[in-house]
């Protein structure tokens, strides 16, 4: 197994896990009952934790796909890149002093980073044009350098990052609501 052909399974399979976390952590925000299971809770606690490890998770495999694997970051590629990098100093300095009050700031990035990811993939797809053929300095933001499971490009999986980040920052901004559990 190469380098590439693992970093892709590896990136892939993070994806879809967290797709599958966003989708209940969303679940959880709108349901009052879900947001008392002890996962959503975790989540809720924990959100800026885990919204730095995803945002360096994610800074991470954008790195190693440029500058280990040499694939070459589209101009859409850097639009997401510039909603990504910086969350990994915004949600480190928050969770060191315990700032609760970045969390709007990284759930805004990652909405705008989410909408570029999936305008990216939608393009991808032919299903929407894409502003940026091969531009010369960059790669076409049509090329597919990954797709794994029938369906994630790196688009997707930075999509798949950004809607994490969001869904958990949503949900522990709505911690001061969740009544504690009662013991009956």
């Amino acid at each position: 197994m190469t380098l590439a052909t693992s970093m892709n399974l590896l990136w892939s399979t993070l994806s879809v896990v967290a797709e599958i976390l966003a989708i209940g952590l969303v679940a959880a925000y709108i349901s009052p009952k879900l947001r008392q299971t002890p996962i959503a809770a975790f989540f809720r606690d924990k959100g800026l934790l885990i919204a730095f490890v995803v945002s360096l998770l994610a800074t991470a495999g954008s790195l190693i796909y440029s500058d280990v694997l040499g694939y070459e970051p589209c101009k859409l590629c850097w639009f997401q890149r510039i909603f990504m990098y910086p969350q990994v100093l915004l949600m480190g300095m928050a969770l060191f002093k315990k700032d609760h009050g970045m969390k709007i700031y990284g759930f805004v990035m990652s909405a705008i980073g989410a909408a570029i990811a999936l305008f990216h993939y939608t393009g991808q797809l032919g299903l929407t044009p894409l502003p940026c053929s091969a531009v010369g300095y960059s790669a076409s933001c049509a090329q597919k350098f990954v797709l794994e499971f029938g369906y994630i490009t790196i688009p997707m999986m930075a999509f798949s990052a950004f809607i994490l980040i969001a869904a958990t920052l949503l949900l522990s901004m709505k911690r001061e609501e969740v009544a504690p559990i009662s013991a009956s």
